[in-house]
């Protein structure tokens, strides 16, 4: 195949990818005629939709979905019972996969896709700090953390350079999806084809080698670390990791292996036209037990505490609603930017902008105590009713729904099993409070 079947692919690129494809060229070319892969990962316990196809084997309770399917606009997208998510982009969490109780750091973690996927593993347990410098991404991820019902979870947005001194040696695993020219979504985005130029490699390169010299900061002696793009170029991927182990002797490539993907040596591209998925690279590190941490930044008198606990009102009016109604034990332990929230193991915060933190239960309105909508999210309600996906779409729209005269107080509305939020009854009328911001029917 010449490169005149594919016009709208830069030529330079396709000439720098000839030494990496050799004869299979004419295959890779051949993949972008076809549609991008689709897929999705499902919350755990919950059943995937009926339009999901087979299972993408290296990710858990992931599957395929046509091109064409509308799932994104389902009112179970919005109570999170799956994240949409490019196959090949599970690669580098599976490749990690925490554990229950380690502490995890995503590094450059907005929309939130990985972040997600990794909290997933951690069932709860432990610590995700989810960082994504540009501000308006990092609102995205964190209502998508919200969405996904994730209660250890911290959003937060610095500079990896600003984190760095503050955290030195805490993490478990690191996860560095690290801003990059792109070319793998090539298919996905056919528009980001006119962006790239020869020279935005060696340029992107430079970002990522400063990113991971600073998360190579976090991790704790013995921890894992897994550096992915979503490029091709040898500049962008194996020339970073090689001049990463050259500054970081104490550093290694961990060989590793996903079902369905090809043995890795410690690093592995990932092919639109030999998987079905799009462009992706990702490496795994480990850092020797041997190597000392770095001390912690000092605290300044300038830092102020940005949790405090709640007070003997508060703490008995969220203990009492939450026993009520709640199917899980929760504890009421601290206040952050006015919510009432359980909260994490957390790192060192003075100085750090944090956007979420742990899982917000609910505020004080006078003297009554209101859930969050991230408490639905999470925690089985002992009341809940059942609606039907057209009375589902008039909630998320905002709309008041009848019910019985005789139910009375918060509850919240279902669709199949999965809480959409909280509602009022009183009157023969479900008051809605779904979040204003997040009406979309």
């Amino acid at each position: 195949m010449s490169e005149q079947m594919n016009p709208g692919l830069p030529k330079e690129w396709i000439e720098q990818l000839r030494p990496l494809l050799g004869p299979t060229l004419p295959d890779f070319l051949r993949s972008y005629d076809a549609p991008p892969a689709r897929g999705l990962r499902v919350r755990r316990g919950f059943q995937p939709p009926t339009e999901s196809e087979e299972r993408v084997p290296w990710a858990e309770n992931a599957f395929y979905l046509s091109f064409s399917s509308t799932l994104g606009a389902h009112p179970l997208h919005e109570a999170g019972a799956y994240y949409l998510q490019e196959p090949s982009a599970m690669a580098a969490a599976a490749a990690l996969h925490p554990r229950p109780g380690d502490r995890v750091l995503d590094l450059c973690a907005a929309p939130g896709g990985k972040s997600t996927q990794l909290a997933a593993y951690l069932q709860g347990e432990g610590l995700i700090v989810c960082n994504e410098p540009v501000l308006s991404r990092a609102q995205i991820l964190s209502r998508n953390i919200e969405r996904l019902g994730v209660p250890n979870a911290i959003v937060v947005s610095m500079l990896p350079e600003q984190l760095s001194g503050r955290w030195p040696g805490l993490f478990d695993k690191i996860l560095v999806d690290a801003p990059c020219s792109g070319e793998g979504m090539f298919r996905r985005h056919p528009e980001t084809r006119q962006e790239w130029n020869p020279a935005s490699p060696a340029g992107c390169a430079q970002r990522q080698s400063h990113i991971l010299r600073h998360a190579a900061m976090m991790l704790r002696p013995g921890g894992m670390l897994a550096y992915s793009t979503c490029t091709f170029n040898t500049v962008e991927n194996e020339g970073v990791i090689e001049g990463f182990l050259r500054e970081h002797p104490s550093f290694s490539l961990v060989p590793f292996s996903l079902p369905g993907l090809p043995s890795s040596g410690g690093t592995l591209r990932l092919w639109p036209h030999q998987i079905r998925g799009e462009g992706h690279f990702v490496a795994l590190l480990r850092k020797d037990e041997g190597e000392a941490s770095l001390p912690p930044r000092k605290k300044k008198s300038s830092d102020a505490p940005i949790l405090t606990p709640p007070g003997k009102v508060e703490a008995a009016a969220a203990a009492a609603f939450l026993q009520e109604h709640c199917a899980l034990p929760l504890s009421p332990n601290a206040l952050f930017a006015g919510k009432i929230i359980q909260v994490p193991d957390i790192p060192p915060l003075q100085g750090v902008k944090v956007l979420r933190m742990g899982l917000q239960l609910g505020e004080m309105k006078g003297k009554v105590f209101v859930p969050d909508h991230a408490l639905a999210l999470y925690c089985p309600s002992r009341c809940s009713i059942p609606l039907s996906e057209e009375e589902a779409r008039r909630y998320q729209s905002g709309q008041t729904l009848p019910v019985p005269d005789t139910l009375r107080g918060f509850c919240t509305p279902t669709l199949a099993g999965l809480a959409l939020g909280w509602a009022k009854a009183s009157d023969g009328q479900l008051k809605n409070h779904y979040p204003k911001g997040l009406r979309r029917f």
